[in-house]
């Protein structure tokens, strides 16, 4: 009798399971549902990978103004990504929930981070055996660790808003973002919440388990006739590369650092050619991708001349130069935010920006202490700038010098007041010299002699005759 009775418990454990698998299987073995059927238009196949930052978040804008413009079916978004910028994985969430076109984000192994904020931004979520898709806390971009609770407010509203836009189960979005959320059955309270393809499945986050994108495709009844790629263009790749945000920091420090050097020993040189080249590949990619503005560019140029005329023309280090260093840092700070105008996006959104300028200040720093060590010391970098000091002893002057004269004697031309001018006999010639004397006075046509040659400076004493200066000198 027990054993019957547990033989029907068992049974009717797997109907309730069977009932409850039954939407997901039924999703998995063939067909994406959708409200309203499909277009006749192409499938935009869109891939979000590698790490998202401004530079992504301005492809996926162009790629779905372009499924618009195309009159497309479908946008498949084919996610693999660790995560990213928070700002830039937000743009891009508004993108994917503005769009009128139906979306689908296909998770291909990863959707991790902010890689989960943009997979629940889509329409439908479909995902590839083994795939993952949670552990969206917020961390600091240099040193990893969780980020203030203020900016994980801020996440967990935006996982709760995209997934009430899209009827999923708000909790479980936020669950992936804070740690002291428990999804029963599923992760406990402590534990951050990631989730495979089967528990996405099981709790209703993904619709579909799919095995490619042609299977996808097939599931939404599309031909591969009607696929298009969309690919990232050259130009965009290297805007991409450009546009990271270590390279970002790099450049800066070439900018930076750079004019610093050049500042120090002026002239167009080597540093300030790496300033220039930094501040051309920082300023360049970021204005073509529509994330620099004009004014910040104005700004920063400004900010230069500002600092140059403190060198160079004004005396000592005022209001112009401390002028010129706000108005760089200012200028190269809202160059990395994403804002429009005067807008600036709030303080959550610009944590990324904070920590590559402090990385950055924190290496220029470093840069200039260090360098600033071992440069002069270097015989090859002395032969691309002027040597620190250049003294008399090396046999460097600031005018011609004429050690000749010392000793020889002559004549005062103008009265000694005590500068005038003498004739003096150089070997078999005459010359006529300006002079000074040591304080005294010496009439015009009195007897002299030099005694002192520095630089353009030379001093004379008087002589009884000119017979006596001579004999004093080759004694």
């Amino acid at each position: 009798m027990k054993g019957t009775l547990h033989i029907l418990r068992a049974q009717l454990t797997a109907l309730v399971v069977l009932l409850a698998c039954t939407p997901a299987l039924a999703q998995q073995a063939g067909k994406i549902d959708f409200p309203e059927p499909l277009g006749a238009g192409p499938a935009y196949i869109v891939p979000i990978d590698e790490t998202i930052d401004a530079a992504l978040a301005s492809y996926i804008d162009r790629a779905t103004s372009e499924a618009e413009e195309a009159g497309a079916s479908v946008i498949v978004y084919h996610v693999d990504t660790f995560g990213g910028l928070v700002d830039a994985a937000d743009q891009i969430r508004k993108t994917i929930l503005n769009t009128p076109i139906p979306t689908v984000a296909f998770i291909d192994k990863n959707a991790a981070s902010a890689g989960a904020l943009i997979s629940y931004a889509a329409d439908r979520i479909v995902m590839a055996p083994g795939a993952s898709i949670g552990a969206a806390t917020v961390v600091e971009g240099g040193s990893g660790k969780k980020a203030a609770e203020k900016y994980q407010s801020y996440m967990r509203g935006l996982m709760r808003a995209t997934a009430e836009a899209n009827g999923r189960d708000p909790r479980v979005a936020e669950a992936m973002v804070d740690d002291s959320l428990e999804v029963e059955g599923i992760s406990k309270a402590g534990e951050l919440l990631t989730l495979s393809t089967r528990e996405a499945l099981r709790i209703g986050v993904a619709d579909a388990e799919m095995e490619d994108l042609p299977a996808v495709l097939a599931a939404l009844g599309i031909d591969e006739s009607r696929r298009f790629d969309h690919h990232v263009t050259g130009t965009e790749k290297a805007l991409r590369f450009l546009g990271s945000p270590v390279l970002q920091s790099l450049l800066m420090l070439m900018m930076m650092g750079g004019l610093y050097f050049e500042l120090q020993s002026p002239g167009v040189g080597f540093a300030g050619l790496m300033a220039g080249v930094g501040a051309a590949l920082f300023f360049a990619p970021n204005y073509m991708m529509g994330l620099v503005e004009s004014w910040e560019i104005v700004l920063f140029g400004i900010g230069v001349i500002l600092l140059l005329a403190e060198i160079f023309v004004i005396p000592g280090f005022g209001v112009a130069g401390i002028t010129g260093l706000i108005l760089i840092v200012g200028s190269l700070f809202a160059a990395l935010v994403g804002n429009v105008g005067l807008a600036f996006p709030d303080m959550a959104s610009i944590t990324s920006a904070i920590g590559t300028m402090a990385i950055t200040m924190v290496l220029l720093v470093v840069l200039i202490f260090s360098l600033g060590r071992i440069l002069p010391q270097s015989q090859r970098f002395n032969r691309l700038v002027l040597a620190p000091e250049l003294t008399s002893a090396d046999g460097y002057t600031s005018a011609d010098t004429h050690e000749e004269w010392l000793g020889a004697v002559g004549r005062a031309l103008t009265p000694l007041r005590p500068a005038g001018t003498v004739e003096l006999s150089v070997g078999e010639m005459a010359r006529r010299v300006d002079v000074v004397t040591s304080g005294e006075y010496i009439p015009a046509g009195s007897a002299v002699r030099v005694v002192q040659v520095r630089g353009s400076r030379v001093e004379v004493q008087p002589v009884t005759s000119l017979a006596e200066g001579n004999e004093t000198s080759r004694a």
